[in-house]
């Protein structure tokens, strides 16, 4: 089931519940896309990309791209789209002077909004709760053109904070001086981790992350630390432990099966890990969100 919806404004947001679909070749405005369950696969040039619910992918305008769903149960995705027009008054807005506003409201530069890192970022927190609301609103029968716009531009509002938070502060931590290099690091780096993000079920080595990172092992390790504060184990454990606690929340799949289904070996590091991180046991996290 396909839902499109056009606003005043030309911003567009495009949904869909299905099991199986394939586009092979895509291209439009600058877009923000989700996945509430399940997983939608992306290929943009030579990567493969998985949306899971928890994350969400920025493409940029004039990007090509394909992308596919196959499954067992029906999932369900969104795409946020922006009118250049749009983006680039939003992006004029959010970096000029209130003086500047204030005397030329109604100019605003040509191609003005920027290249953004085409990637998985977090889904959570005010993202999340945004989303979600947007997400009620585009299908209930109370359909308002002002309220879905204030959704859009607090979407954008929060990218942007991810966006500074996820790419710009993390380059700048970098302990490499020229500005091209450092962010040709960074870039290497973010494959690595979207690699881990799309298979972070698999049986994955460090060899493996680094032919897909271009970098040595000892320099992907000491740069992936150095930029996400943690070891590349240590983040792919953090991410099957995040999608465990998603699965516990929202499906009927038993314990053993999550085991498998996020990648551990066995349940019983599994539920000791579970419980370092959230200081409860899987099943007990389980009762105590359905009471």
């Amino acid at each position: 089931m396909k839902k499109i919806q056009i606003l005043n404004n030309q911003n567009k947001i495009h949904s869909e519940i299905t099991k199986n679909a394939y586009y092979l070749n895509e291209c439009h405005e600058f877009s923000i896309r989700i996945v509430f369950n399940g997983y939608e696969e992306y290929r943009l040039g030579n990567r493969a990309l998985k949306i899971y619910p928890g994350n969400f992918l920025v493409i940029n305008e004039g990007t090509a791209f394909g992308r596919t769903i196959f499954s067992e149960y029906p999932v369900n995705t969104i795409a946020l789209l922006y009118n250049q027009q749009f983006l680039n008054s939003f992006h004029h807005s959010m970096n000029s002077s209130d003086s500047i506003l204030l005397d030329e409201p109604f100019v605003v530069p040509e191609n003005s909004s920027p290249k953004f890192l085409e990637t998985l970022y977090p889904m959570k927190g005010d993202m999340l709760f945004n989303l979600q609301h947007l997400k009620n609103l585009f299908n209930s029968d109370n359909y308002n053109d002002l309220l879905m716009n204030e959704y859009l531009i607090h979407s954008l509002i929060n990218f942007y904070r991810i966006y500074n938070k996820e790419v710009l502060s993390k380059t700048e931590q970098l302990n490499v001086l020229n500005y091209g290099t450092r962010k040709e690091l960074f870039r290497r780096l973010n494959n690595a981790k979207d690699y881990m993000q799309s298979n972070y079920n698999q049986v994955i080595g460090l060899d493996e992350i680094c032919q897909y990172a271009c970098l040595s092992p000892t320099h992907f390790y000491r740069t992936f630390k150095q930029t996400f504060n943690c070891s590349p184990h240590q983040y792919l454990i953090q991410l099957r432990l995040s999608q465990a606690k998603f699965l516990l929340k929202n499906s009927s799949y038993e314990i053993r099966e999550i085991v498998n289904l996020v990648g551990f070996d066995s349940a019983s590091s599994f539920i000791r890990l579970f419980k370092e991180k959230f200081g409860v046991t899987p099943g007990n996290y389980r009762i105590r969100i359905a009471a």
